[in-house]
């Protein structure tokens, strides 16, 4: 594969200036396959310097498809315990299961397999086939996205739209070395062509860089409008100890234990207790202390002193230490 001089360049400076992660480990195939599929769930939404500690310890109690297949789900989500989108910690699972059970235990090599596969869509199916498994693909994550908006300047909404984004990363070329070239622009994303502040001195194609020869770096985002939503939750509370549910009603958090909770549509003189934030969706709560206790389905009392103990989410949390401060 004739490689342009572009590939080279950011190849050479890839070889000087990688990261050592822990998924990037000389391993073998199978090793490389299974480290790269949970690394790449991992790092959805998720920065690198948070994902390196939550990697080490889930490579050391699940080392491989069949550990992680057979884990029970309340083991499984402690360990993902903080990172955060839960759902992505069950479909690594189901991935696992669907693994042993149609490909021999191992991860499939093409395509249409890998985004049939739970949880994985066209940009991490992209990164498997490329990181895991060397071929040409390379996977469109935000880091690349920007590094090709600034080369190509690339500023106004009909420019910036990922199908259009898609087409114009051709520019990048590809290598015979399809699995360390995905990485090499990631990582170029990551440490040089920063979201603000690019270190463009110590980039590789600066030479032929648009937004450095019109000196202007301010990236165009697709606006993405955070939706308002307004709840009122339930706080019941005896002994120190607080009553949660097994969430079986929200699309978030789905499955994870809570507060019980209720959705208000768009209500009038709405005064709100807290607001927090989940994706893009704005979480305006009104907190409703309770005495008379109402009968919930897979509901717990939980011990206010023990919940580092529990396996919860980190929106529990933040309402317990909400309801501890006042």
């Amino acid at each position: 594969m004739k490689e342009q001089l572009v590939t080279k360049k950011i190849l050479k400076w890839y070889d000087l200036n990688n990261r050592s992660l822990p998924w990037r480990k000389n391993v073998s195939l199978k090793k490389r396959q299974y480290y790269t599929l949970v690394s790449e769930f991992m790092l959805q939404q998720t920065q690198v310097v948070t994902v390196i500690p939550y990697f080490n310890r889930f490579i050391k109690k699940i080392p491989n498809f069949k550990s992680l297949a057979k884990i029970q789900n309340k083991k499984l989500i402690k360990l993902w315990e903080g990172l955060g989108y839960y759902s992505r910690a069950r479909n690594l699972k189901k991935t696992a299961q669907v693994v042993i059970k149609n490909f021999k235990g191992k991860l499939p090599d093409n395509f249409d397999d890998l985004i049939s596969l739970p949880g994985i869509g066209n940009y991490t199916a992209s990164a498997i086939l490329a990181i895991a498994f060397n071929k040409p693909y390379i996977p469109l994550d935000g880091n690349i996205e920007r590094v090709l908006k600034r080369y190509l300047y690339l500023k106004n909404e009909k420019d910036i739209k990922k199908n259009n984004l898609i087409k114009k990363k051709s520019i990048f070329g590809l290598s015979s070395r399809s699995s360390d070239y995905a990485q090499a622009l990631m990582e170029l994303g990551a440490l040089i062509c920063k979201p603000t502040n690019p270190l463009c001195n110590h980039c590789p194609i600066i030479d032929k860089c648009k937004s450095f020869k019109q000196k202007d770096f301010n990236l165009t985002k697709s606006i993405k409008k955070n939706i308002d939503k307004y709840f009122i939750l339930k706080v019941y509370k005896k002994d120190q100890k607080y009553l949660l549910v097994k969430n079986t009603k929200f699309k978030f958090l789905k499955n994870l234990t809570i507060f019980p909770m209720e959705e208000l549509s768009k209500p009038k003189n709405f005064n709100k207790s807290l607001n927090l934030k989940m994706s893009n969706m704005n979480m305006n709560i009104k907190i409703k202390y309770l005495k008379n206790f109402e009968k919930f389905p897979s509901s717990h009392w939980f011990d206010k002193k023990k919940l580092n103990n529990h396996m919860l989410p980190t929106f529990t949390k933040k309402v317990v230490k909400y309801l501890e401060r006042n």
